[in-house]
């Protein structure tokens, strides 16, 4: 069976773009019948159904019942910037034609996340095809669709995730067009195509914004990456200008409505002082202290709503500065154990022998894109220092805030591709 997957797999190389649509849908199918018969659909009640998409499911309720985009934890608190504005909308409207935390909505909202998981293996095999091989876009694809730790957020996280994984891996892609990184030799990209890449780029980094603000950090880089290397074509600084406008009108909406609600500029999400307090505040050990937010701390969730969300957010972030100035050594012990756990594991309630699999599983991915991207700097590829951008700066914010094991998700798409430029080098030199 394996040679004959391993013939089909070679002769599907040279196919053409066929072959990712049959990569996309026999992922799709993986994830969405995983997700079926697991039933990972079935939500517990718990809570009020708070494990239905957490701090998101609780903003659609309050979207649907008609209290607008509001109350984030329990009760009525009131008008939120807590999560930015994407995932909550896209469960509100699931909500709204199959109602509000039933099943079926929660099958729904698992399968759209199915479909952007799946979506991304497309973009890993362009990425794969453009910046090493053929070969290499197969296999990183492949791994992508069916092994299941890529696959885990999609079919049991009511979260993000898989949409912004997705979407980050598409700017990834039209960044490598616009820069004309093909190792096939295809013609060079056109003005028209030029034009309207830049333009599909300021939109999607404005979809991306709105749904994790955090990965903005990568924004400037790509977008100077970019111009590097194409400021000399007609009408480049005129179009990379454009993408910008576009991405600025992506967001005002948004800011707009903060503005009018909060009456303060809010810079998209507007719980970073809670999230460092959770994070820096005192006793931490580098992890989020779960056990003192808003959700699952009453006197917390009391003062949420005395004070209201700008307030509570500001006096939390307060707390974690004076916790940072008083004993800066403590703070960056936190922060370089967060660095290992974004990279080794974060570590979990599980036993031992449940735990410790996953840990090597984990850290064995992490070191192979980390030794791909050497690899890929050493032999100077085509688009590596892109790669390296997004592996240095992605991880910032979890540094120095709060760390979680899927806040490496959206690096996973890269770290597929150059782990198989790894192990395809490698097999390489042993043939030679």
């Amino acid at each position: 069976m394996l040679k004959r997957l391993s013939t089909w797999m070679k002769a599907e190389t040279v196919q053409g773009y066929e072959l990712p649509w049959r990569i996309f849908w026999v992922a799709l199918a993986v994830r969405v019948l995983y997700m079926t018969l697991a039933h990972t659909w079935r939500i517990r009640p718990y809570d009020d159904h708070f494990s239905f998409a957490w701090e998101a499911g609780r903003i659609a309720r309050s979207l649907v019942t008609g209290h607008g985009f509001a109350n984030p934890f329990r009760g009525l608190t009131g008008p939120t910037a807590w999560l930015p504005p994407v995932y909550p909308l896209i469960i509100a409207g699931v909500f709204k034609v199959f109602g509000v935390y039933t099943p079926v909505s929660a099958w729904v909202v698992l399968a759209i996340n199915c479909i952007f998981s799946a979506a991304t293996a497309l973009a890993i095999w362009e990425i794969g095809l453009r910046c090493f091989s053929r070969m290499n876009a197969v296999y990183a694809a492949w791994i992508w669709a069916l092994y299941p730790a890529a696959m885990q957020y999609s079919v049991r996280w009511m979260w993000e995730m898989s949409i912004t994984t997705c979407l980050f891996a598409w700017i990834f892609v039209l960044a490598l067009r616009l820069r004309d990184i093909d190792t096939s030799g295809s013609e060079k990209t056109g003005a028209i195509i030029q034009a309207s890449g830049w333009m599909a780029f300021g939109i999607l980094w404005g979809i991306v914004g709105l749904s994790n603000s955090s990965l903005l950090i990568f924004l400037p880089a790509c977008g100077l990456w970019i111009l590097a290397g194409t400021w000399r074509k007609q009408h480049a600084i005129r179009d990379a200008a454009l993408s910008a406008l576009l991405f600025i009108a992506c967001l005002a909406p948004w800011e707009a409505r903060n503005y009018a609600v909060f009456h303060r500029f809010i810079p998209i999400r507007g719980n970073l002082g809670a999230e460092a307090a959770l994070g820096n505040g005192p006793g931490a050990r580098g992890l989020l202290m779960e056990y003192n937010h808003p959700e699952q701390a009453t006197d917390q969730l009391r003062l949420y709503s005395q004070m209201g969300e700008v307030r509570y957010v500001e006096m939390r972030g307060r707390l974690a500065s004076d916790t940072i100035r008083a004993n800066p050594a403590h703070y960056l012990a936190n922060v370089m154990k967060r660095i290992y756990f974004f990279w080794v594991s974060v570590p979990s309630d599980n036993r031992w022998p449940t735990e410790l699999p996953r840990t090597l599983n984990f850290s064995f991915i992490s070191l192979a894109g980390l030794l791909g991207l050497w690899l890929a700097l050493y032999r100077r590829i085509s688009a590596a220092w892109l790669f390296a951008w997004a592996f240095l700066l992605l991880p910032v914010p979890y540094y120095l805030v709060t760390v979680h094991a899927r806040f490496r998700h959206p690096l996973e798409p890269l770290i597929a591709v150059l782990g198989v430029f790894l192990f395809q080098s490698a097999e390489r030199r042993q043939r030679a």
